[in-house]
């Protein structure tokens, strides 16, 4: 076992990353004031139907208005459950919806850009081993399984449960990747757990005809146990007592299994600090890339696809090109599938190696990308390398890339390159406040940033520093430096 889960909860958001190898694999980020609607069931209303695209706008009471296209839209026969039928697809958006109709949808894909969220009516609910799609009749389990015998130990397991349970026929399940290997009763556990859910949903519904929240997902560190855990992890670290009591509850609860690997995190020095996570981070906002050959890659995100070209920059080798070249993209392969989890690209990838003569290295660098991303939670679709050197790939999209999250547009450059936005830095200077007042001990801290960062903490962070202010027990004060960027702060002993 050597991966790990590290939990950062602080009053204003709350981190998750994940650790293999020693190598940050993937980073979760959920902000107090902007939580992700992904997997939220709402009760919505349907505020523009457009024919030409076959799709409807959805309001579902966020920033901006909701999309869901037509092949989205399941029809229910008269038992209320979904028909599979492929003369569906040619049904026209206008017969299935019409201009202020309530809609029970679910969030599939989070706003991105100036991207509304993706809906479908498609509904499901997720626990630790199960799938709930309670208006479908399909038993499924989790293509990630591949072992024959355990798929079919699994298949009759879940037939099994679903008529023991009373369900039979009357309910669809898929067995997730974290099933195998589970017993019938941690199966039944969740199809009751499930069930519980749905009838809260059910209820929820049957209220008044009003845009709000049916169902909404678990918090980031709850969500995070329930995907993550796997039984390679060796242990989930938590530096924040709130969270831990939290996440130990939980897992008492449900994943009784991790309860000895849940580990409370005392240390002076921050949890995420002791394994250079931030580091990565800003590495990850970088598009240079420098691999430990002294090769590099260089990523390009932009709006219609994600470029990412292997270089061998100061790597020379010590035989001959062929085997520098070689060399370099076979490292390039490995770096390129954990870039693209921890930077959570998605969309069309293309993935620009450095030409080889030799079909062997040509097929070798290609099993080891497919090898390096079978780990990867995200599906993703490969192409056979071109003549070109190129492989062209799509990865789901179904949140923002870290680098649309903590980043925006920089006004100086024309949208040329990118900044991090006031926020993101505000978020930092707490992280920095909270590390200057364990280290250091003193009645008063003075925070010097740009005008802007200092704007936004005395506005609309202004209640987030006074709860920071209690936390550490000491007065924080302000100072405007007209001569620094956004990205530049101090905080200082005063």
């Amino acid at each position: 076992m050597s991966a790990e889960i590290l939990i950062n909860a602080t009053p204003m958001e709350t981190r998750v990353a994940l650790i293999d190898q020693g190598l940050l694999q993937e980073i979760y980020i959920e902000r107090r004031n902007r939580k992700g609607p992904v997997g939220n069931i709402y009760m919505g209303k349907v505020v523009r139907v457009m024919p030409g695209m076959q799709a409807a706008f959805v309001d579902i009471g966020l920033e901006r208005a909701a999309f869901i296209h037509a092949q989205d839209i399941t029809t229910l026969d008269k038992e209320g459950f979904e028909e599979h039928d492929d003369q569906q697809k040619d049904i026209q958006i206008g017969s299935l919806l019409r201009e202020g109709q309530m809609l029970v949808v679910q969030v599939v894909k989070e706003p991105i850009a100036s991207k509304g969220a993706r809906l479908t009516t498609h509904l499901s609910i997720a626990s630790r081993y199960l799938v709930h799609m309670p208006r479908d009749r399909h038993l499924g389990i989790s293509q990630r399984i591949e072992n024959e015998e355990e798929r079919e130990r699994l298949k009759s397991l879940i037939e099994s449960c679903v008529e023991k349970s009373g369900l039979e026929n009357a309910t669809g399940f898929i067995l997730r990747t974290a099933a195998e290997g589970v017993s019938e009763e941690e199966v039944l556990a969740d199809i009751k757990f499930l069930q519980k859910l749905w009838s809260a949903v059910l209820k929820r519904m049957q209220g008044s005809d009003e845009i709000r929240p049916l169902y909404q997902d678990l918090v980031l560190y709850i969500r995070a146990m329930r995907d993550l855990f796997d039984p390679e992890t060796q242990s989930i670290r938590v530096d924040d007592k709130k969270t831990f009591d939290e996440v130990l509850d939980f897992c008492t609860n449900f994943i009784p299994e991790t309860v000895s690997r849940v580990e409370y995190y005392k240390g002076e020095r921050p949890l995420f600090d002791l394994y250079s996570v931030d580091d990565e981070i800003q590495k990850a906002l970088s598009k240079t890339v420098k691999l430990k050959s002294g090769g590099n890659l260089v990523i390009d995100q932009n709006e219609a696809m994600t470029t990412i070209d292997v270089n061998t920059g100061t790597f020379l080798g010590s035989r001959n090109q062929d085997e520098t070249i070689f060399k370099t993209n076979l490292e390039a392969a490995k770096a390129s599938a954990r870039q693209m989890k921890v930077r959570n690209l998605g969309g069309i990838i293309i993935l620009d190696f450095i030409d080889m003569v030799n079909e062997e290295h040509r097929r070798q660098v290609i099993r080891t990308l497919l090898k390096a991303l079978e780990k990867d939670p995200v599906h993703t679709m490969v192409t056979e390398l071109s003549d070109l050197g190129l492989v062209e790939m799509t990865r789901k999209r179904n949140r923002e890339s870290l680098g649309q999250m903590l980043c925006h547009e920089c006004p100086t450059c024309d949208g040329r390159g990118t900044v991090k936005t006031p926020e993101t830095v505000c978020y930092e200077v707490f992280r920095e406040i909270l590390r200057v007042a364990k280290a250091y001990e003193n009645d008063s801290i003075l925070v010097m940033a740009s005008q802007e960062v200092v704007d936004r903490l005395l506005d609309e962070d202004s209640a987030m520093v006074a709860d920071m202010e209690e936390l550490v027990s000491k007065n924080i004060r302000f100072q405007v430096e007209q001569m620094y960027h956004t990205e530049q702060f101090d905080v200082v002993l005063s």
